[in-house]
């Protein structure tokens, strides 16, 4: 396989279609290579528009996925970033190109591992791997910039809403499947969210996330 030219194809051809069109998301996905997150058995697949499993019952988002998020978020370089679910290491190692910093938690001590020593060996130093269940949100470091969710959610807790900055943005998947929608939610002042939804989709569960409450107020 020409890892290049899959890669040149990975973007023209997924990617852009999917309304992904800033030049600095495109150019990333040149700089961070995606073949160094994906588990030896699946590296044929490292460019294919599908989701590739991490074992434990995870996958890696698709590519196109990936660079729709990044693209909404819009992370700057004096930003720090919260990413509940690490995987494989490859969206932390994309955020931490554009953040000043980047906490990822995982739940998987086996997947802890392999997010480490993904970013370790890409050289990305300014990543911290956490092991833990972020799922109803992370309070060392808070209040965050950005917080991006990597698995869906029944609805969003509310401990999220409290732990990014004004101003700053949440990437969550919420809803039931087969019917789910990727969501950015802006604080825009210390009372009021301002959400987007940019896409459906269709993903596993965020491990161990809490039952939503039923209540009303």
């Amino acid at each position: 396989m020409n890892i290049e030219q899959a890669r040149f194809n990975m973007i023209e051809q997924q990617i852009r279609p999917w309304n992904v069109l800033d030049p600095e998301v495109l150019e990333l996905l040149t700089v961070v290579k995606r073949e160094q997150f994906v588990p030896e058995a699946y590296k044929s697949l490292a460019f294919a528009d599908t989701e590739i499993p991490l074992g434990e019952g995870e996958a890696m988002f698709t590519p196109k996925m990936e660079a729709r998020i990044l693209q909404e978020l819009q992370v700057k370089k004096d930003e720090n970033v919260l990413e509940i679910g690490a995987g494989s290491g490859y969206m932390a190692a994309l955020l931490a190109h554009q953040a000043r910093h980047v906490t990822t938690v995982e739940l998987l001590p086996s997947l802890k591992e392999l997010a480490q020593s993904n970013l370790s060996k890409a050289g990305v130093s300014n990543v911290t791997v956490e092991l833990g269940n972020g799922a109803a949100g992370w309070t060392s470091g808070a209040p965050f910039d950005v917080i991006v969710i990597s698995g869906a959610l029944e609805a969003l807790p509310e401990a999220f809403l409290k732990q990014v900055k004004v101003g700053g943005r949440i990437a969550a998947i919420v809803g039931h499947a087969p019917v789910q929608a990727v969501n950015i939610i802006t604080r825009v002042s210390d009372t009021a969210y301002d959400t987007v939804s940019i896409f459906e989709t269709n993903v596993k569960p965020l491990r161990a996330a809490p039952a939503p409450s039923r209540f009303t107020f």
